[in-house]
């Protein structure tokens, strides 16, 4: 902590975040949690519990006339056995919704993952303090966007000036979003330069993120998560996930979609529902799962993903892209009939095989830092285009 302010610390309470849908008491801090205890609680799954606590899209939001912010954060780092050291996770700083500021915490646990041995060690370590100054004395809006990949515990705000909480009820239009690890975030550049965090940005909505890495598994507790959480508009991105796991054949897709469709309409009788296919993805376009790393790969340093199926079994019933695809699009015609509300996007108008010849996809599963923003601005193009499925209607 810097000592040439006279700081003024500021509770971490529920009204200076948004984007999580529970915060954690810790003997420290505050853990934000992007599913509710009662979710946690009905599937003991290590990947699922590493993503949902890695708070993506979930930020600090407050006004200020402080001309400097410090945060302590206990971070959780991630360290592949074999693999090349990851990047530490990024804070953004956004004032009066500009980019301002970017940072990084050292210290913090680790958590040494093994792919190879299927192992995972936690250490644990000091916390850190993310700093920004230089602000400017005026009163501003401020946002800290804490990183997408790093489960993030929050111990002190510092500020050299009073904070105070921005009212939820801004106008803005609430954006509830759910998908796989390219919805989470995995190899953007930063926390508001996920492809949702940029379609938010240019569609004027606020975002709850809910892209859970690996775990988009049209798990019904994470439906019912959706169904209780107040929202404007509602997207799903279904498909990947599926198939790289190999979690269920194609007689038990079409049910467990309509069932999660279901759960959401519950609590959401009309708000727009936008479902999105898989995005293109060379290994599992025409290959099943599951998907699997690529051991020679790592044996040079390198992380890559391949798909371990035979394209035979699709006539068991196994589940592909092109597959999924075809399907939601069905699942959705059959619905909308009596449901205008809902609607339906080819993920390959987002990134198609044209984009993946200029933007590969550098580990055969993820999308760039550049292939990110991309994918978020034809997303804003098309989801808030004057007759897309997130514009405002007129009152019949």
């Amino acid at each position: 902590m810097s000592t040439d302010h006279r700081w003024i610390s500021t509770p971490l309470t529920a009204d200076l975040l948004r984007g999580a849908l529970e915060l954690e008491r810790t003997e420290r801090g505050v853990l934000p949690h992007r599913l509710p205890a009662g979710a946690r609680a009905q599937y003991d799954d290590g990947q699922l519990a590493l993503a949902e606590s890695q708070p993506s899209g979930v930020r600090l939001v407050f006004r200020t006339r402080a001309t400097a912010v410090e945060l302590d954060t206990l971070p959780t780092k991630r360290v592949y056995a074999g693999a090349p050291p990851r990047p530490d996770g990024v804070y953004d700083l956004l004032v009066d919704g500009r980019l301002a500021g970017q940072a990084g915490a050292a210290g913090g646990n680790t958590l040494t993952i093994d792919m190879v041995a299927g192992t995972a060690e936690h250490r644990p370590g000091p916390t850190a303090t993310v700093r920004f100054a230089g602000l400017g004395g005026g009163d501003k809006h401020v946002e800290i966007w804490l990183p997408h990949n790093e489960t993030t515990e929050l111990i002190a705000l510092r500020t050299d000036a009073p904070v105070e909480p921005v009212p939820v009820d801004d106008g803005r239009r609430v954006w509830l979003h759910h998908g796989s690890s390219i919805s989470q975030g995995s190899d953007a550049g930063s926390p508001t330069a996920t492809w949702p965090a940029v379609a938010a940005a240019l569609g004027g909505v606020e975002l709850v993120n809910l892209g859970l890495s690996g775990s988009a598994l049209l798990d019904p507790f994470t439906a019912r998560a959706m169904r209780d959480t107040s929202a404007d508009l509602i997207s799903v991105k279904i498909g990947i996930n599926l198939v790289n796991a190999d979690l269920m054949r194609l007689r038990a897709f079409a049910p467990a979609v309509h069932g999660f469709l279901d759960t959401l309409r519950d609590g959401h009788p009309t708000t727009p529902l936008l479902v999105v296919s898989p995005l293109h993805c060379p290994i599992h376009e025409d290959t099943p799962g599951p998907c699997a790393f690529d051991t020679e790969s790592l044996a040079t340093g390198r992380l890559r993903f391949r798909a371990t199926g035979d394209p035979a079994e699709r006539a068991q019933g196994k589940l592909t892209l092109r597959v999924i695809r075809e399907e939601l699009a069905r699942v959705v015609e059959r619905r909308a009939a009596d449901d205008p509300h809902l609607h339906v996007l080819d993920g390959q108008a987002l990134y198609g095989a044209a984009d993946y010849a200029e933007l590969p996809l550098p580990d055969e599963l993820h999308p760039d830092a550049a292939a990110h923003r991309r994918i978020g601005e034809r997303f804003a193009a098309l989801a808030f285009a004057p007759d897309g499925p997130f514009t405002p209607r007129p009152a019949a």
